[in-house]
């Protein structure tokens, strides 16, 4: 939302624009020293809307200075809608989550470390539900809130979507505010015709550089496929006036070709990461050319179309299925090739594909949302969803807003808010009531908030 007064508006909206903010003020400042407001669930939000690290005083021994803010370093050089708050064992549970959320107004992921427990929420177009379990999961048994932290922000902000709040550019990196600078603020900002205290949505350019971003680390993947692939025609070695060349394997080997300069061109031109799905779908559709072509060339049977090998689709389409679990997650079975379908069968480990991310080379399911795109052109809409189930690209690819700016073909998810955005109290509160859909298990058994598993 964005508050504009133009040059014609009259001298009254100025002055009930003054008067508003200047109480605003008055109560912000007069409140600060209240040592009741330092656990009230609007002054945790206030603070969060700040900074992404909040510690109350009484919790003050889980998480020091130091460590809070190489935490809020950490979020705000990654530029996600992440909020954290340390808070007392005590501190009151009932709907702390969806009270939190709606104080604070801005759509993101929430992580409370209460006491010795930890569970997070977060909003559908930021995170799925089943991203946030996995993440929360993943560091349950980690017993200090620094290790625990830091460890949770590090898996959510290399997976999470969205950008952070724009508030948080303008606290300066502060710790407090003094009440003179408040009202300077305040005046400048009545005096210049501009709402002081409206936390305006995305900046369209920001996203824009995010997409950039995007596609920009998808093309190093890419264009390793595309080398792959004429790799792969030249060690055929088929000349269509060889001997014993037929109209059909030459159809099979122009069909091969043309996926080829089909994925550079399609490349060359691409401007956004959702491009890159109809690359990876030329290659896909000129390897199994490929795989025709071998086979009569050989006098075998023609192969039945199969999805690639999962683990790397550059291992061209699969022989068989196999039955596979990732770690920390459900077995599936995936689509593999004969080598894997061997190195599963001795008890070794599959040739994975591994890509770049903020944190390093990981398995691309593993990778952030960029590589959704790449993905679905290899697999389809259909078949993708089943593979991918329980990792983070898949729980990523579930969310609404991913499906907006990726086009997954998941369906018809709209807009809505991004990550970061102003939404106030227009969110889902199923995303965050109830502790039993969100993260992990807050003390075990079932029910309420923080009564048991969110």
């Amino acid at each position: 939302m964005k508050v504009v007064l133009s040059a014609r508006s009259s001298a009254g909206a100025l002055i009930a624009l003054a008067l508003a903010v200047l109480t605003a003020l008055a109560v912000l400042t007069a409140g600060a020293p209240r040592a009741s407001a330092a656990t009230g669930v609007s002054t945790i939000a206030a603070a969060l809307r700040e900074s992404p690290v909040y510690v109350d005083p009484a919790a003050s021994a889980q998480l020091s200075q130091a460590e809070a803010h190489a935490l809020q370093q950490q979020i705000e050089g990654a530029d996600k809608p992440l909020f954290i708050a340390v808070l007392p064992a005590g501190y009151p549970t009932a709907d702390l989550f969806t009270d939190l959320r709606t104080a604070t107004g801005v759509t993101g992921l929430y992580a409370i470390r209460l006491g010795d427990r930890f569970d997070a929420r977060a909003d559908s177009s930021v995170l799925s539900r089943t991203a946030v379990r996995n993440l929360v999961a993943s560091v349950q048994d980690q017993g200090d809130a620094k290790t625990q932290l830091t460890d949770f922000s590090d898996r959510a902000l290399a997976n999470m979507g969205g950008s952070a709040p724009d508030s948080w550019s303008s606290s300066g990196g502060g710790d407090g505010i003094s009440s003179t600078a408040l009202i300077t603020a305040g005046v400048v900002l009545v005096a210049g015709g501009a709402g002081a205290y409206t936390l305006v949505r995305r900046n369209r350019r920001r996203h824009d550089a995010e997409q950039r971003a995007a596609l920009d680390r998808l093309r190093v993947v890419v264009d390793e496929d595309i080398t792959a692939f004429g790799e792969e025609l030249d060690r055929l070695d088929f000349h269509p006036s060889e001997p014993g060349a037929d109209d059909a394997m030459r159809a099979d080997y122009e069909s091969a070709l043309d996926a080829y300069e089909q994925a550079k061109s399609v490349m060359a031109a691409a401007t956004r990461p959702e491009d890159v799905r109809s690359v990876t779908q030329a290659l896909e559709d000129g390897r199994f050319s490929l795989a025709r072509l071998a086979a009569r060339r050989a006098g075998r049977p023609l192969p039945e179309r199969r999805p690639p090998c999962f683990f790397d689709p550059r291992h061209g389409p699969s022989a068989t299925d196999a039955t596979w679990t990732p770690p920390g997650g459900a077995t599936r079975e995936v689509p593999v090739c004969a080598a894997d379908a061997t190195r599963l069968a001795d008890g070794r480990d599959p040739v994975i594909r591994e890509v770049d991310s903020d944190y390093g080379r990981r398995p691309y399911w593993e990778a952030g949302p960029a590589y959704g795109p790449w993905a679905g052109g290899y697999f389809g809409g259909g078949i993708l969803p089943g593979l991918l189930v329980g990792t983070m690209l898949g729980g990523i690819m579930a969310a609404p807003s991913y499906a907006s700016d990726y086009g997954t073909g998941y369906g018809d998810f709209g807009g809505g808010y991004e990550g970061g955005d102003v939404s106030g109290a227009d969110f889902d509160p199923g995303d965050f009531g109830g502790f039993g859909g969100g993260g992990g298990d807050f003390g075990g058994g079932g029910g309420g908030d923080f009564g048991g598993g969110f």
